[in-house]
């Protein structure tokens, strides 16, 4: 759900308002406005969501999304200028022109509603019906036929004002004018439309004594009009919408025949509508066969249809649907993609996915899969641990997700608004372990210079530091740890004072660390201060009733990076992931469903048990790294690494040809012959 916030409490604010309290996605934090009674500040008070005179009372970091509906170019600059980096920004200009769009949208409702309403009357009486009033306008008189028409009743309206009884009547204007009204149209407050004779009663010596009416009901003709005038303005109105849009659209009758295409379409082709209307569905056509005929034929939309158009050979994708009018074939619509359009969307979409791996990832319990037993209990003991100070160690198998845990922990504490440092412990030299966890002192340029920097624990002052790996941290720096545990402070190197630090320690260990203080290479003391609040992480052959969801999710993330469409795993290839006991926990199944991925063929929704690699062999041939491998190589080493592995299964799964493997790893035979020499890759390996 996304926390949205309002500023802006006009009409456009009200519309936006009313548009986000429909949408279960999105949550309205709060309407921001100066003037306490505007119509949107009502409306949010009766919605029960906060208000405020200024955004910034109001603006948390939490807040995904900002609507300015004020139209203020100066405040449009304060906003950009002052909320986070990671809120999205939605101008006034965009909020006004949803605001109208959805104004659009309620008038078109009522306009469909009034007119179902008119034609849902029946026309129910042949016979005049007659209404009389006094000089006062109070009805004296309503027959049986006006009874039935208006749906008056004499007993209950005579003695009553016209006016009041029929809304829409001009019996008053009568007894002011003296006038007689020949054969008026007039449509009564239930709907019905009458031709009405008024006439004013006026005695010998020219005294008004009242007026009568006598009309038909015309209901039905008039309806019979009204559609004909209600079938020209939907057929206006959706020729103008099909002519606005910027997506190519074409529409053919039942024989194929066109009859209408849009703007955009003769801009993407080529082609007026003077060269497609009235003609064959294949006018259109440079190269392909015609989608049209094939779904009139068929009667099933087809989509994704690569072809060329027009004149300059114009390549598009063209995805086409049947239009079926109570249960009879009417023809088709057609809409094409300009492919050149696609690709630059694609590039903005791979931008802005780079942008999004950029930001700091954040982890809530929400995001841990618990469905086992085991698991579910070690998210219980983390929500308790959460809402403590004392320090936590996570213990468990490497890749059985301590990190995730640890992130889960501090966002679910009251120090999540502040930072999450992750520390490898194995990473660190001997001699550069202290300086990198509490700082540094020094001087430059012969002592004219303090040089000062800080290290882990000072970045992470108020919120949590998560050690990783805290066995491999080297006893000297154990020694330092434990006192800064101790008295919440630290000394830099070097330093001349001590500083004050508030963190919060998670620490974790896939290594036993009672052998560890058995062998002496990790402090005992430390270990108690540590073990606190002990939390062990199953393997995952412990939980394996997690492995269904824990794959849907890895698929879904996979198909998010790699722009792929996979629904899920098949139950033959759900029960081979279900019989291996996963040696390499969580991170091996990511890796093994990563691969798989990978080498599916692209039209391929469901993963099979095909697509697995061999589990018996994946520890020896795996993508994954060790923490001491990943700690050891650079980027280039790893690229080159994952890079000769997925060649050597390209060619063991293509039996060792090599000319099938460069096809399957979309590169020239000339690059694959170049890279098995840069690898060293021998006959052997791949056979």
């Amino acid at each position: 759900m996304h926390n949205v916030l309002v500023i802006g409490a006009g009409k456009g604010g009200v519309a936006v308002i009313n548009m986000l309290s429909q949408l279960d996605m999105y949550h309205i934090v709060g309407v921001v406005d100066q003037n306490e009674q505007a119509p949107g500040i009502h409306l949010a008070k009766q919605l029960s969501i906060p208000t405020s005179k200024k955004w910034k009372d109001i603006y948390t970091k939490d807040v995904q999304i900002i609507f300015d509906v004020t139209g203020n170019l100066e405040f449009k600059k304060e906003l950009e200028n002052s909320a986070h980096s990671n809120t999205q920004l939605i101008s006034g200009t965009i909020a006004h022109l949803v605001s109208r769009l959805l104004k659009e949208k309620e008038q078109l409702i009522e306009e469909l509603e009034n007119t179902s309403y008119k034609q849902e009357l029946i026309f129910n009486a042949t016979n005049d019906g007659m209404i009389v009033v006094d000089p006062d306008g109070v009805i004296t008189f309503i027959n049986e036929s006006a009874e039935r028409m208006t749906g008056l009743s004499r007993h209950v309206h005579i003695g009553m004002l016209v006016s009041n009884a029929i809304s829409t009547s001009q019996l008053m204007r009568i007894l002011e004018t003296k006038r007689t009204e020949v054969n008026q149209r007039l449509v009564l407050p239930n709907g019905r439309h009458i031709i009405t004779t008024r006439i004013p009663i006026i005695s010998e010596d020219d005294q008004m004594l009242g007026a009568f009416a006598v009309f038909k009901d015309v209901t039905e003709i008039v309806h019979l009009a009204e559609e004909l005038t209600d079938l020209k303005d939907v057929h206006s109105m959706l020729e103008a919408i099909i002519h606005s849009s910027d997506e190519a659209i074409s529409v053919v009758d039942e024989h194929g025949t066109g009859l209408m295409v849009n703007p955009a379409y003769s801009r993407i082709t080529g082609l007026s509508k003077e060269e497609i209307i009235g003609k064959g569905a294949q006018a259109d056509i440079y190269e392909g066969e015609s989608v049209h005929l094939q779904v009139l034929n068929t009667r099933k939309p087809v989509r994704g249809v690569r072809m060329k158009v027009g004149p300059n050979r114009k390549e598009v994708i063209v995805n086409v649907a049947p239009i079926i009018v109570n249960g009879k074939l009417k023809g088709s619509v057609g809409v094409i993609h300009d492919v050149s359009e696609i690709k630059a969307l694609t590039e903005e979409l791979s931008r802005a996915r780079k942008m999004i791996r950029s930001l700091e990832e954040t982890y809530t319990f929400e995001d841990i899969i618990a469905v086992s037993e085991e698991m579910s209990l070690v998210v219980e003991q983390a929500r308790v641990a959460a809402k403590t100070p004392a320090a936590v160690l996570l213990r468990g198998d490497s890749g059985t997700g301590k990190e995730l845990l640890a992130h889960a922990i501090h966002y679910e504490s009251d120090r999540k608004y502040n930072k999450f440092v992750r520390v490898h412990c194995g990473s660190f030299s001997k001699n550069m372990a202290e300086q990198e966890l509490f700082g540094f002192e020094g001087e430059e340029d012969a002592g004219f210079r303090k040089f000062v920097k800080r290290g882990f624990f000072e970045e992470a002052h108020g919120g949590t530091i998560f050690l990783d790996e805290i066995a491999d941290l080297p006893l000297t720096a154990q020694t330092k740890l434990l006192r800064v545990l101790q008295d919440k402070e630290l000394w830099r190197i070097g330093g001349k004072e001590p500083i004050p630090i508030q963190v919060r320690v998670i620490a974790a260990s896939a290594k036993n660390l009672e052998k560890e203080m058995a062998r002496g290479t990790f402090r005992e003391d430390l270990y108690y201060r540590l073990n606190r609040m002990p939390i062990q992480l199953p393997p995952l052959k412990r939980r394996k009733e997690d492995i269904p969801t824990l794959s849907q999710t890895f698929i879904d993330r996979i198909n998010t990076d790699f722009g792929r469409s996979v629904k899920g795993i098949d139950e033959e290839a759900m029960k081979r992931l279900m019989e291996y006991d996963w040696p390499g926990n969580i991170r091996e199944l990511e890796n093994v469903l990563s691969r798989a991925l990978i080498f599916m063929d692209f039209h391929k929704h469901w993963m099979t048990a095909d697509d697995l690699p061999s589990l018996t062999s994946w520890r020896n041939n795996s993508i994954s790294f060790t923490d001491q491998e990943e700690s050891s190589m650079g980027l280039v080493e790893k690229l080159e690494h994952v890079e000769k592995t997925i060649i050597q299964e390209a060619i063991q799964a293509c039996g060792g040809n090599k000319t099938a493997a460069a096809k399957r790893l979309q590169i020239s035979v000339r690059n694959l012959y170049y890279k098995l020499e840069k690898y060293e890759i021998e006959e052997m390996e791949v056979e």
